[in-house]
């Protein structure tokens, strides 16, 4: 497996046409993207270019997104764009806001995100349907697939790593279950979150403020199916079968 970062990505902004700004990223490399690529892209380009981002000057937050912001030490405008994209809170606590997104994502913030917005007092939101979106960008580049990736915390796990919010063209799970192991018994519960670890890989080829959201993937041509494939909807646990909550 080979991966590499598109050189030459400018700031993107609202209304941009993302998928020509990565073609001529692309054309950059040697060889050029191609069918047999998977390109992971930061969601926050595909949100800029979507035009999913606030101005928190616009943002009247209301008494209890004032509550909370006094209780955890936030922005009360920063809270109130959370709860505006959040479905449910799950927990507030120590500074820190876990929401249920409308998508069904459960992250810090519900996505929410101030970093490398491009412009001071604006918060970056997640895309509407990354799923449409990672159709769209595969269509328009004539990739194998796509993944809109997002870093996220982990339960038990300190530190972040990149996951797939959004995918197009890949296996997003591959099932082992009912297959032999190397002893001849069958497994039962090994299904690989296969878009998740290329999300992850990508980011070992990028740093977090070098301006290089996307990253092409080659070698997981196993990995790619024709049409759109699974939509990385599919990780999401549902609700029921959440035993940490």
């Amino acid at each position: 497996m080979h991966a590499v970062a598109l050189p030459g990505i400018p700031e993107v902004r609202p209304g941009d046409d993302l998928a020509a700004l990565l073609a001529t990223a692309g054309a950059r490399l040697d060889p050029s993207l191609g069918a047999a690529d998977v390109l992971v892209v930061a969601h926050k380009v595909v949100s800029k270019a979507e035009g999913r981002v606030r101005a928190l000057v616009d943002i009247e937050p209301s008494p209890r997104a004032q509550q909370l912001a006094a209780e955890h030490g936030k922005d009360p405008r920063h809270v109130q764009a959370v709860l505006d994209e959040s479905a449910e809170l799950v927990r507030a606590d120590r500074g820190r806001l876990i929401s249920r997104t409308r998508h069904g994502f459960v992250c810090a913030n519900a996505g929410v995100d101030q970093s490398n917005t491009g412009a001071e007092g604006v918060v970056v939101l997640l895309p509407e349907d990354p799923d449409a979106s990672a159709r769209a960008l595969r269509a328009a580049l004539g990739v194998g697939a796509v993944v809109i990736s997002d870093s996220w915390g982990r339960p038990w796990r300190v530190g972040q790593v990149e996951v797939a919010i959004g995918a197009a063209g890949l296996r997003v799970l591959v099932d082992h279950r009912g297959h032999p192991d190397r002893d001849g018994r069958p497994m039962a519960a090994s299904v690989i979150a296969v878009a998740d670890e290329a999300a992850a890989a990508a980011d070992l080829v990028r740093k977090k403020a070098s301006g290089e959201p996307a990253v092409r993937i080659r070698g997981l041509e196993q990995l790619l199916i024709e049409g759109a494939g699974q939509d990385a909807a599919v990780l999401i646990r549902a609700p029921e079968d959440d035993l940490f909550r």
